[in-house]
This record gives structure tokens, sequence and C-alpha cells, in this order.
């Protein structure tokens, strides 16, 4: 019998002061394992040169690409563009249409969709959207660490 896929909660934000500009995502990931212990998890990085919107791709990559085994995920970010795109079906449709829009515009930051679709394969996710600055405890947190990032000394140049 097939073992169960762990449980991981994932909660993103992503942050740029000018857009584009400097900028920088938070990511936590939370399990309970077995025994009833919460295990936490941080990720955050800056950034030169990026947009919000490749932040918060980015942040949801990096928590993805940390687990180690197929996971049954909830993912939580303030991000309608990632929300929605994934419950919408935006994202289908931008694929099946050549990564175009409906208006025939290109998708912005292909790369990092098409890293996010590799990441998300093994794992079965549900991406929850949370109305950003509203008290939610993790939503805070990661916009504290997307923040932080985006002001250190130790800002990557983009490569998107």
């Amino acid at each position: 019998m097939p073992e169960d896929k762990v449980k991981v909660e994932i909660y993103t934000d992503g942050a740029c002061s000018g857009n584009p500009g400097k900028g920088g995502y938070g990511a936590i990931l939370v399990y309970i394992d077995p025994n009833g212990q919460k295990h936490e998890k941080e990720f955050s990085q800056g950034y030169n040169n990026t947009t919000n919107n490749q932040m918060e791709l980015l942040a949801a990559i990096v928590a993805l690409e940390a687990l180690k085994k197929p996971c049954k995920v909830v993912l939580t970010s303030d991000s309608k563009y990632l929300t929605d795109a994934i419950n919408q079906k935006w994202l289908d449709g931008w694929i099946r249409n050549g990564w175009r829009t409906a208006s025939k515009a290109p998708v912005k930051n292909v790369e990092l969709w098409k890293r996010l679709i590799d990441c998300m394969k093994p794992h079965d996710i549900d991406f929850i959207w949370v109305k950003g600055h509203a008290g939610h405890p993790y939503n805070e947190r990661c916009d504290r660490l997307a923040v932080e990032a985006a002001k250190a000394d130790n800002l990557l140049d983009s490569p998107y």
C-alpha cells in the first residue's frame, strides 16, 4: 500500500521597491511530524532589478523545490497573479496559446512559470489566496522576510 503524502503548508510573499527595482521573496514551510511536533523553515533572498511578480513566483518556486519527496501542499499567497494563474486556469490557457495571453500578448516571466510547473509536478497542491497586510501571521512574516531581503546588502543580480 503506498505511503500517504506528507502534508506541508507553504506561505509565500514577494516585495519590490520600484517595479522593476530591488526586490525580495520570503517563504515559510510548515510541517507537523507524526509526533505532533511543528517544524518550520524560512527562505528569503533579495535581487537587484526585479519585479514584484517575479519575487512572488520565486518564493513559491524556492519553497516547492525545497521539498525532498512528493507532498500534499497547501500554498498560501497574497499574490492574485500566482493564485489566479493556477486556480482560474490562466496557466493552462497560456500554455495552449503558445505562452500568449487571451489578448495574444506574450506572457511575462515565462522562465519562472516553466520552473514553477516543473517543481509542482510531484506534488498535490492547493493554492490559496489570502489578503495581504490583513493580519495573517504567516503572510505578515513572509512579507517581513521579503522586505528585509530586498533591503539586504547581499542582493543578487536577477537572472529573469
